[in-house]
């Protein structure tokens, strides 16, 4: 991270990334773009690590202390204390990681509470647990506005996404931790739309639980690792029902017992992907010269003159994110009827943005890599298509898999 007072040179930044000329992506808060400096850090690990060390990287390359060394350099993006990050698995896994390791720190509470803008993986995870424990817990589900008044010494665990990966909404997490906390709540925040993104301080909120994704906001590339984030005031009291090998404290002595590892280490599963590792090694490097609190304030301006210019040209297209900066992420979505067929026009016009079902149009404001210029660009290609309905094409409406 870039040290307190200095300067985040975005148009710098933003010549660390490749990026398809012609074209304005504004999807990286689905998947982020590749930085130029990944493919030489991946040849690096085939042509003079994997090549040449073949097994004795784990220890001359140090591939098996990739989970906590990343895991450390995430932790200063989102705020959090050293060793007490580490990567590694899928967001999916880390999620059921973390709510099977904090029921175990409830009493006689059975309530899970969560909302209706909870990404619905989080939601099955949640739903195999309790399955899994012959229906033991109780799945409560509200309203995001609910939450706070949902909140009581009847509820043993807290799990929310901190930014709606629908509308961009975002929940207020310094508040809803501290009255969960008063509480005698657990918390699991879900960040996947948040690292990367917004200037988080996981130590000052004292959450128990965070999990993430790299390949959003972080630039990892597809399929590259999730991470767990564990309050290191209790990660030593954790007892995972996940017990990886690497997990073990001692996994080299091949013990039949699980014995957990020292701090966040008891929270590795299995072994690292050191191929995407390095992606995200690489990847992280970036973030060495950005001050979180500038790239928030950007992502804000961007958001505005986005919101801003399509309101003005595009009246038809209704706000889905809150209209308050400070009440959303780094995302702008709209309500539109024909969201698919025009999501596909406009990217066929070059701006990339996404759908989500029912009636969703999302476009990620990503300042590492997009300018004003980007922007206005991106409002005259988007109007164009809104108001002369190029989108009313049989092309268009032909639903692909991934929308």
């Amino acid at each position: 991270m870039a040290t307190k007072g200095q300067m985040t040179n975005f148009e710098e930044t933003k010549k660390q990334f490749i990026l398809p000329k012609g074209l304005i992506y504004l999807d990286g808060n689905s998947l982020g773009p590749m930085p130029k400096n990944v493919p030489s850090e991946i040849n690096t690990l085939l042509h003079e690590e994997w090549s040449n060390l073949l097994i004795n990287g784990w220890n001359d390359a140090e591939w098996m202390f990739q989970p906590e060394n990343l895991g450390n350099k995430i932790s200063r993006i989102i705020g959090a204390e050293d060793n007490s990050v580490v990567v590694g698995e899928t967001l999916s896994v880390r999620v059921f990681q973390a709510l099977s390791s904090a029921i175990k720190d409830v009493g006689k509470r059975k309530i899970i509470l969560t909302d209706s803008g909870n990404f619905p993986s989080d939601l099955y995870m949640a739903q195999g647990l309790v399955h899994l424990l012959n229906d033991q817990f109780e799945i409560r589900i509200c309203e995001p506005e609910e939450v706070l008044d949902s909140l009581s010494d009847e509820i043993a665990v807290l799990m929310l996404t901190d930014v709606d990966y629908r509308t961009g909404r975002r929940h207020d997490i310094s508040l809803i931790s501290k009255i969960a906390k008063d509480n005698g709540i657990v918390t699991i925040w879900d960040l996947a739309h948040s690292a990367g993104a917004l200037n988080l301080n996981l130590k000052e909120w004292d959450i128990d639980y965070a999990v993430g994704c790299t390949y959003k906001y972080l630039n990892a590339g597809p399929g590259s690792p999730a991470f767990i984030y564990v309050n290191p005031k209790k990660i030593n009291e954790v007892k995972p029902s996940l017990m990886g090998w690497l997990g073990h404290q001692k996994p080299f002595e091949f013990l039949h017992k699980y014995v957990p590892g020292k701090g966040i280490n008891r929270m590795k599963i299995g072994t690292p992907p050191v191929l995407a590792n390095a992606a995200l090694a690489a990847s992280l490097k970036i973030w060495d010269t950005v001050n979180m609190s500038e790239l928030r304030s950007k992502s804000i301006d961007l958001s505005e003159r986005l919101i801003s210019g399509l309101k003005k040209n595009c009246p038809n297209l209704k706000l889905a994110s809150p209209i308050n900066a400070e009440d959303r992420g780094s995302q702008v979505s709209f309500y539109f009827e024909h969201g698919y067929p025009a999501m596909q026009a406009i990217i066929e016009k070059g701006v990339i943005g996404d759908f989500r079902s029912p009636n969703i149009m999302r476009f990620g404001i990503t300042p590492l890599y997009i300018s004003k210029e980007d922007i206005d660009l991106a409002i005259e290609i988007i109007s164009n298509v809104i108001q002369n309905s190029l989108w009313d094409r049989p092309k268009y409406k032909k639903q692909k898999f991934v929308t």
